[in-house]
């Protein structure tokens, strides 16, 4: 296992793959900004198993739950991007400029011929999937012999820090919010035995994490709870969630706020 350094803790809410089932929602395009923010904590890991792999502009890669393009737009060449939902693949088209084909279709059925890709990649989906071992035969079934299968980050909130004590009841909830959304928050522990039961050998994984513990900004924490608020409307009384955010801030503008949500990375290859 690797510990991979990273600048800011991954952290709460929806990744960039656009969960099948959405309870809450943000305003206008703040989804993107808050996928655009996800994609910034891997985005070293990205450029190191990139590297690794070889990805350039004569690759076939494809990115399952490519939401609004926020990881698509980082990428200086045309890659394959896919996704559920067609609202997010309009913003797609915008933020990656029209260079990326993107196809509207669901990961348990991917609308590609056998061994089509090279490599292979995801970002915060698996754990919205209710078979991800279904999903992962599919992503073989694409994917060329000897071929890269990555998932960039797959959370574990059974392992959510929270400090002070009074701020640990918000792990609970936001827990218990992604349960009712259909998603599992424990994903990122059990990712390495999915990959390996699917047959998927496995070359690196590890925990994407800091070394030091750097403050979040003032539009960090407001983007957290713009999340936050999303996923816990209708499970959280408004009064009880207002206070747990004073509680949030006062505790980051004294120092004492700490919040670390394990996540994991695993870059696997497919079998020949």
């Amino acid at each position: 296992m690797k510990n991979y350094p990273h600048l800011s803790s991954p952290a709460s809410g929806r990744g960039t793959g656009s969960p099948p089932v959405l309870r809450g929602e943000l305003e206008g395009g703040s989804w993107h900004k808050r996928y655009t923010q996800q994609a910034n904590w891997t985005k070293e890991l990205r450029a190191y198993i990139f590297k690794e792999v070889g990805l350039n502009k004569e690759s076939r890669a494809l990115e399952i739950g490519c939401g609004t393009g926020a990881i698509l737009s980082q990428i200086d060449f045309p890659v394959f991007g896919l996704d559920i939902q067609l609202a997010s693949l309009k913003e797609a088209k915008i933020h990656t400029q029209g260079k990326s084909p993107l196809s509207c279709a669901d990961a348990f059925s991917l609308p590609y011929a056998d061994a089509s890709f090279d490599i292979l990649f995801c970002h915060f989906l698996l754990l919205w999937l209710p078979k991800p071992e279904n999903a992962l035969q599919e992503m073989i079934r694409v994917t060329k012999p000897n071929g890269h299968i990555i998932a960039f980050a797959e959370p574990d909130y059974g392992n959510r820090v929270d400090k002070p004590a009074p701020l640990e009841k918000l792990g609970k909830w936001q827990k218990d919010a992604l349960k009712k959304q259909g998603a599992n928050p424990n994903m990122g522990a059990g990712l390495a035995n999915l990959f390996y039961e699917a047959g998927i050998t496995i070359i690196e994984t590890g925990a994407i994490s800091k070394e030091k513990r750097l403050p979040l900004s003032a539009d960090e924490r407001e983007m957290e709870w713009a999340t936050l608020e999303a996923d816990l409307t209708g499970e959280v009384s408004g009064e009880d969630i207002q206070k747990m955010k004073r509680l949030d801030f006062t505790a980051w503008e004294r120092g004492e706020r700490v919040m670390h949500i394990p996540t994991h990375y695993l870059w696997g290859k497919n079998k020949v």
